[in-house]
């Protein structure tokens, strides 16, 4: 018998081949100063879960305590040292009583945010993506005029994010659905809504269609849109009983044209936002996709695509109105800050970055907002 097909029998007569055709264990290669780094991060993390847990618990708890012993107070006028402390904050500030909140009104508008970018971003910029998508439900959430809110092609990476790193905590967000169909299935559960009794009421910028008559036509007339900056089209507003969809990748502008491509591939109606038209931009026009939902919010309030850019684009774009376009001061809120919403973390609407250092800290500080108790 040759060397080449001797086997010898090993544990009770179990045949192998030769030593050559065994397989080798392939020595693992050393861990970058990077990839250790993150993983030390990481690690940290979630060691620091617990400790995180009871502090918020604390704070709760000491914010309640405050609560009450300024209901006590409020209750006591035979403290005539407490009767008088309160009439004099009533003398000197009569103007300081907090507003009552108004109550959301939901608008018969659909925005669809399309996740089906996942194999195609790095980690970081996946947390940054889960960062926006957080911030896009916090703003709508608690917006004066709020929109139905879809996420599509919900999976992969960004939902295992989203189920273990930050806990899960979207199970408890209200007016959202997560779905795992792509843009275009949501798009078709988003039109259903749309001829549904639970649509909403035409108020805010949709108010000028209130009648009957107005009210059937913009029902009948609702669109499909995705917006990107490499359409041809420029929106010029939004319409009620329709859909827009804002692609939600972070990949620092290696895809271009993707978001145009897609919509183009299934027939459907593209349009940019009509930021060339009212600003003057020391930059690119580079958006998170938070900050393009946040915009759009603005006109659904305001019906100004100005005042809206004003209100939203972060400062550090160094955005100014273009000439013969003018917005009374009074009617602006301050602008975003720098960092506020992430450096750069933008969404295809026009380019993208991604700045995920401290995203995760903000995404778990955000989970429900307060302060509404959804549609």
């Amino acid at each position: 018998m040759s060397s080449s097909s001797r086997a010898s029998s090993i544990d009770g007569g179990v045949s192998v081949g030769p030593l050559s055709e065994l397989p080798q264990e392939q020595p693992e290669l050393p861990l970058s100063k990077n990839k250790l780094k993150k993983l030390r991060r990481d690690q940290a993390w979630e060691e620091g879960r617990e400790r995180r847990k009871e502090l918020r618990k604390i704070k709760k708890q000491e914010k309640k305590e405050r609560k009450r012993a300024t209901t006590r107070e409020e209750i006591r006028p035979s403290d005539p040292t407490n009767a008088k402390r309160k009439a004099n904050d009533d003398s000197e500030a009569p103007s300081a009583k907090k507003p009552k909140h108004q109550k959301a009104i939901q608008l018969p508008v659909s925005f669809v945010i399309d996740c089906g970018f996942d194999d195609l971003m790095l980690d970081g910029e996946r947390k940054s993506l889960a960062s926006q998508v957080t911030r896009t439900y916090s703003d709508n959430h608690k917006a004066p005029f709020r929109s139905h809110l879809f996420i599509s092609s919900f999976g992969g990476h960004l939902k295992e994010r989203f189920d273990n790193v930050l806990s899960g905590h979207h199970h408890s967000w209200k007016g959202v659905k997560f779905l795992e169909n792509d843009f275009e299935q949501a798009a078709i559960q988003a039109n259903e809504l749309m001829r549904s009794d639970q649509v909403g009421k035409l108020a805010g910028a949709f108010e000028s269609a209130q009648s009957a008559q107005e009210a059937m036509e913009a029902s009948s007339s609702g669109e499909v849109v995705y917006l990107t900056s490499d359409s041809p089209d420029t929106l010029t507003e939004l319409k009620p009983y329709s859909t827009y969809i804002i692609g939600g990748l972070v990949d620092k502008n290696r895809h271009k044209g993707i978001c145009y491509k897609r919509a183009m591939d299934r027939d459907m109606k593209t349009a940019k936002l009509p930021i060339g038209d009212y600003m003057k931009m020391s930059s690119r026009f580079v958006l998170a996709t938070n900050h393009v939902v946040e915009i759009m919010l603005r006109w659904l309030e305001l019906g100004d695509w100005g005042k809206a850019f004003l209100e939203v684009i972060p400062k550090r774009k160094g955005g100014i109105l273009k000439d013969g376009i003018t917005v009374p001061e009074q009617t602006l809120k301050e602008p975003t800050l720098d960092g506020e919403n992430g450096d750069e973390l933008s969404a295809p609407i026009h380019d993208n970055g991604a700045n995920p250092s401290n995203e995760t800290q903000k995404v778990e500080d955000i989970q429900q907002p307060s302060g509404l108790d959804g549609p």
